[in-house]
């Protein structure tokens, strides 16, 4: 008898444990995008000049990968792809396109005046973003900085697209000054403490270019990257206690060259003198390298303050954080990108970095940590990009994807388990006169001047030539041909004019 109360009393206190175990909390997700910031930019990548050790401790506490891709060489496909978990071939943005049969979409003030102006082609409300995948899980999701995906008032505006809070920059063109009359929350338009200086211009034609006063007009009051840093820790704060997906759109380090002084004259003195640009891009700059270089480690110091907050509500440990990168790096805008091998091991000359289908413009840096999950100072060589990240997140929901997208999940990577490979990763671009990629093992595949009907292959074997140098296309017509089939297989004509590409469109 005694053993048998013994026995029910242990069996009431198993379930009462069992009962007042809280279940598994999903996790949040921080998603950092930065904007135009080069494979070799970081120290953890290589970099020996700009310092970033706030990023290079996410490494040194997770996993780095050296083969990871963006989905398209510029900002807007890009980020399209990214949400949506479609390859270039299929989505439906695949270039930058300002949308300029509305009006002056270029003029700043006129802009201003009519904010519909303002923004992008805007992405379909019937496209299903993986945003709006995680509202229906319960998440809370905000994206903080550059847009880039529908104008205002559009059907393509970050709450349209399942987004709860939005702060920052809708319209790409605005971004080219990181201190604008304006940024948005949600759908109101906030004004800022800065006068109407246009981007992209220049020095008057009295001003000294090795004067500092000359370049006032081009450090105003009230600095976009801060405050929309404010608003992502506030978001973090408000809603610590419940899933969040948090999408850090950084402008960092996108032309135009503006920095905190702090940050420029620490890098001032460890570069040493330098050359104004004066050039007719953008803004002119009188320390081009201390500026770039002061650029990213302020964002590296935004990283550092995201990392805390997560600390201080007690969620690190419950939060899978990615960072890496909209595209690889670029020249415009006296961005001194060379000076730095911005795209190292890769070519880092203008033809090769952003806004082409070479390694330099499409292979970026990313980096995945999660405390607890993704064991520290791991190295991933797994060929992925960001059209798996829609695949990933629902893989990490652990619910199916509610449409079919040109993604593989790289959750089992990060976790160091079993983890499905690409048969191929494909790129299509419209720009710069229409371009191809296609990546399969060692082999990359390139095809330029589609716009003009010329259909030319080339072929670069990446594992002895990584910065594709030598075609080898004569000598492997076998290959050619494979990879050109998969180019073929993989397009489909966009329902934008804009976006076709007279050789490979019927």
């Amino acid at each position: 008898m005694r053993k048998t109360n013994l026995f029910i009393l242990l069996l009431f206190v198993l379930r009462a444990t069992a009962q007042s175990t809280p279940p598994e909390k999903q996790p949040n997700i921080v998603y950092i995008l930065t904007d135009d910031l080069g494979y070799n930019d970081l120290g953890c990548y290589g970099q020996d000049i700009i310092e970033t050790p706030n990023i290079d401790a996410l490494a040194k506490g997770g996993k780095l990968f050296t083969q990871h891709y963006t989905a398209a060489p510029v900002c807007a496909p890009s980020r399209c792809m990214l949400l949506t978990g479609q390859h270039s071939g299929n989505a439906y943005v695949r270039g930058n396109d300002e949308w300029k049969e509305r009006g002056d979409v270029w003029s700043y003030q006129v802009m201003f005046d009519n904010p519909k102006l303002e923004g992008q082609r805007p992405l379909p409300d019937s496209i299903l973003t993986i945003a709006e995948v995680l509202q229906q899980q319960g998440y809370k999701t905000g994206v903080f900085g550059k847009w880039g995906l529908g104008a205002p008032e559009s059907e393509g505006t970050p709450n349209k697209q399942g987004f709860d809070t939005f702060y920052g920059y809708n319209c790409q063109r605005q971004a080219h000054t990181y201190y604008p009359m304006h940024l948005w929350s949600n759908d109101k338009r906030i004004l800022l403490n800065n006068k109407n200086v246009p981007p992209h211009a220049s020095l008057t034609a009295e001003a000294d270019p090795n004067d500092a006063k000359s370049y006032s007009d081009f450090s105003l009051q009230d600095y976009a990257p801060t405050l929309i840093h404010t608003e992502a820790l506030k978001f973090i704060e408000n809603n610590a206690k419940q899933p969040f997906f948090l999408y850090y759109a950084s402008p960092i380090p996108h032309v135009a060259l503006q920095a905190p002084i702090k940050w420029v004259n620490y890098y001032r003195e460890k570069i040493g003198p330098e050359t104004p640009y004066t050039g007719t891009g953008y803004f002119p700059n009188q320390y081009p390298k201390a500026t770039y270089s002061a650029m990213i480690s302020y964002l590296d110091e935004q990283v550092r303050e995201l990392v805390q907050k997560l600390k201080d509500e007690g969620i690190y440990e419950n939060t899978l954080i990615i960072f890496t990168s909209d595209n690889g790096p670029s020249d415009a805008g006296g961005a001194p990108t060379p000076f730095f091998e911005s795209a190292s091991p890769f070519v880092t000359e203008f033809g090769r970095m952003k806004a082409f289908v070479y390694e330099g413009g499409i292979r970026v840096p990313m980096i995945a940590s999660w405390e607890g999950k993704i064991n520290a100072g791991t190295t991933s060589d797994h060929q992925s990009s960001f059209y798996d990240f829609f695949a990933t997140v629902c893989d990490l929901l652990k619910i199916d994807s509610p449409v079919t997208t040109d993604g593989i999940s790289f959750l089992p990577e990060l976790l160091d388990k079993k983890q499905q490979r690409h048969e191929f990763l494909y790129w299509e671009f419209p720009e710069h006169n229409g371009q191809q990629a296609v990546r399969k093992g060692k082999w990359k595949a390139v095809r330029q001047n589609l716009k003009s009907g010329v259909v030319k292959t080339e072929l670069y074997d990446l594992s002895i030539d990584i910065s594709e140098q030598k075609d080898i296309a004569a000598q492997y017509p076998k290959v050619v041909r494979e990879l050109e089939d998969i180019m073929t297989t993989e397009h489909t004509t966009s329902p934008v004019e804009r976006f076709q590409m007279k050789a490979i469109d019927n």
